[in-house]
C-alpha cells in the first residue's frame, strides 16, 4: 500500500469502517464481519425497510468516502476501503432481516463473501469498468444483491435449515 490516510479524516474513518479495513489480513472479510452487528441492530430496530434505507444511505456515503480515500491514497481500488463490504453485506441480510437466525446470518455472510471474492459477471464487469468510489461500491452492491437472491431461494427451499421452520 502506497499511502495509508489517517483515520482523523471522516471520509477515511467511514471508508475503512472505523479502521477495520486497516487489518492487514483479509480486510474485506473483516469489514464484512464488522457489518453484521450494525446490520442486525438496524434490522431488529427498523425491520427490512429500515435496513434497505440504511443500505441506500450508506451506499451514497460510501461513494463519497471511497472517493476521499482514493484521492488521499492515490490507489485505484484500495483494499482498506471496506464500506463497500458493509453495504453489500447488509443487502445480503435482507431475506432474513426480520428473523435474524444465526444460521441465516452465517449463510448470508458465506454467500456474500463467495460472490465478492470470485466476482462472477456482472460483478467482475463493475469491478473492472466503473472507476472511482462508485466502482468501489458497485461491485459489492451487485455481490450483495446476488447473495440476497440466493439466500431468498435458500430460505424458500430449506427454511428449517435456517432455523425458520
Amino acid at each position: 500500500m502506497s499511502n495509508r490516510p489517517p483515520l482523523t479524516d471522516i471520509r477515511v474513518l467511514l471508508a475503512t469502517w472505523f479502521g477495520s479495513g486497516y487489518f492487514t489480513k483479509a480486510p474485506g472479510t473483516i469489514g464484512s464481519l464488522m457489518a453484521l452487528p450494525f446490520g442486525a441492530l438496524i434490522a431488529d430496530q427498523f425491520g427490512m425497510i429500515g435496513l434497505m434505507i440504511a443500505t441506500a444511505a450508506l451506499t451514497v456515503v460510501g461513494v463519497w468516502a471511497a472517493n476521499g480515500y482514493i484521492e488521499q491514497s492515490g490507489e485505484k481500488d484500495p483494499s482498506p476501503v471496506v464500506i463497500d463490504e458493509v453495504a453489500g453485506m447488509w443487502l445480503a441480510l435482507m431475506p432474513i432481516a426480520m428473523t435474524q437466525t444465526w444460521q441465516g446470518v452465517l449463510v448470508a455472510f458465506i454467500l456474500f463473501r463467495i460472490f465478492d471474492i470470485l466476482k462472477p459477471w456482472p460483478i467482475s464487469w463493475a469491478d473492472k469498468s466503473v472507476p472511482g468510489g462508485l466502482g468501489v461500491m458497485l461491485d459489492d452492491i451487485i455481490a450483495g444483491v446476488a447473495a440476497a437472491v440466493c439466500l431468498f431461494v435458500y430460505v424458500k427451499m430449506f427454511p428449517e435449515w435456517l432455523g425458520l421452520g
